[in-house]
């Protein structure tokens, strides 16, 4: 048998066990992201603009079942990558089996619209405020303080014990304390981030000299659709442009609901509260499959059902909060006596705004293992941290057994982390130490040695063999 180089060995160790990790030296690109000129929407606040390293923290939380009581659901348990971050089940499924009271609405685009209210009922003021709610819930990630839950505090301790959260937050935020105000910033700068732009309709906005003349690439059908989403009625349009207006396709703030007041799980009740819709955008996958059920209580699973709705809106008495664009003269509903061609080329035009990388760009992927596990390797501190100033050299690195630490005289604290973020060494020393690392396994770990005078601090990786 050919013998393998220590050199190849290594590097197939290291490819190994970077499966699953966050390299903080390496971060996804999340500030700089394409976003095509004519989309001039952004509900992103001055206080909370899109970072790369407090998004790379937001993307490790949102994926994160240790930000549920019972370590069983996490953001993307209701919100998954595969369905435009939305759910296939009318109500998704929250701790020890108990149910969302409305659907999960899908998070692409969130960013670009007019409307900064979030939650089906415009409950929150904002996605900062938003984010940290489903975590506070009894019933979808459990630590509401309520019905013998743990709170908030609680989750906050939790989270504070687990060792990649502690390189995480001093690397996003400059140190490693943690608090609901960091939590909601980072995880409301993942879900910003979040873009679909890919899609037919985005083609052919770039090809065609506006938005109302002919796509090239769009066949008769979905020109004709697209022809009828912009006119309004009742000159033979249907007015979706009303309330979702291109090329953001975002919701109008000021709408009422849209005729639809059923509750999950009720034949009686009625809700008039739901007022807010995410973008049109990605309500179908790219195989033209729906990305879960529509409407808050998930009662439409088609396209055609959709269009039929708006185009005989129900005249429901009991509903004193419809929106007036859907409303006739005489105390009547919309009618827009759409024939069925009408209606299938509005359904094949919805479809081109569908795009493909949303569904398998790793920057929005789960950044766990299949085991749970994540590691964290890199620079474990942010940019701003101040340059290490003192002359210093460690080697050798592969290390077997002795590491060298060559440094002049001071006050210095040493800690090793694993890939998983564990602390496995935590000394202080007063100059050039040789440390005896013979007990710890094969791997790459992380380095880090604290000025204690300046608190400056210097990063390295190393592999032990």
């Amino acid at each position: 048998m050919k013998k393998i180089s220590k050199a190849v060995s290594l590097l197939g160790l290291l490819f190994i066990l970077v499966s699953g990790t966050i390299d903080l030296d390496d971060l996804f690109n999340y500030e700089t992201q394409n976003i095509p000129s004519y989309i001039t929407k952004d509900n992103t606040p001055e206080t909370n603009l899109i970072n790369n390293e407090i998004t790379t923290l937001g993307r490790v939380l949102f994926y994160d079942k240790n930000l549920s009581e019972n370590n069983t659901i996490a953001c993307a348990s209701c919100h998954q990558q595969a369905f435009a971050f939305s759910d296939p089940l009318t109500s998704s499924v929250g701790l020890n089996g108990g149910n969302t009271g409305r659907h999960s609405m899908r998070l692409v685009n969130s960013r670009f619209s007019n409307e900064e209210k979030f939650f089906w009922d415009e409950r929150a003021a904002s996605l900062e405020d938003q984010v940290t709610q489903p975590i506070q819930d009894h019933v979808e990630m459990g630590f509401s303080g309520t019905n013998g839950d743990p709170n908030f505090n609680d989750l906050i301790l939790k989270l504070s014990a687990i060792d990649y959260y502690q390189i995480l937050f001093e690397f996003a935020f400059g140190n490693s304390t943690i608090d609901e105000d960091k939590i909601q910033k980072a995880l409301a700068q993942f879900v910003r981030s979040i873009q679909s732009f890919d899609s037919k309709f985005d083609e052919g906005l770039e090809q065609a000299p506006n938005l109302n003349a002919p796509f090239p690439n769009y066949t008769p059908q979905e020109n004709l659709g697209k022809q009828l989403f912009l006119s309004p009625p009742p000159n033979g349009g249907a007015g979706c442009v009303g309330c979702h207006a291109p090329p953001e396709f975002d919701i109008d703030p000021n709408t009422l609901n849209n005729g639809v007041i059923g509750v999950i799980g009720s034949t009686t009740e009625v809700d008039l509260t739901n007022t807010r819709s995410p973008s049109l955008r990605d309500l179908v996958n790219p195989d033209g499959s729906l990305n879960g059920p529509m409407m808050h209580d998930g009662s439409m699973t088609s396209l055609l059902q959709v269009i039929e709705h708006y185009n005989n809106i129900p005249n429901n008495p009991a509903n004193t909060n419809l929106d007036n664009r859907l409303q006739r003269p005489g105390n009547q509903t919309q009618q827009l006596n759409l024939n069925t061609n009408e209606k299938n080329a509005l359904e094949a035009f919805l479809k081109t705004l569908t795009g493909t990388g949303v569904y398998t760009n790793e920057i929005w992927s789960d950044p766990f293992d299949n085991d749970g596990n994540i590691a964290v390797i890199g620079n474990q501190l942010s940019a701003n941290e101040p340059i290490f100033e003192k002359s210093i050299t460690v080697f050798p690195n592969p290390v077997s057994t002795d590491l060298t630490i060559q440094i002049e005289t001071g006050n210095y604290r040493v800690t090793i982390y694993s890939l998983l973020g564990t602390m496995m060494v935590d000394e202080e020393i007063s100059g050039t130490k040789k440390m005896n690392l013979q007990f710890l396994a094969k791997g790459v770990y992380i380095l880090k040695i604290q000025d204690l005078d300046s608190n400056n601090s210097f990063n390295k990786k190393f592999i032990k063999y």
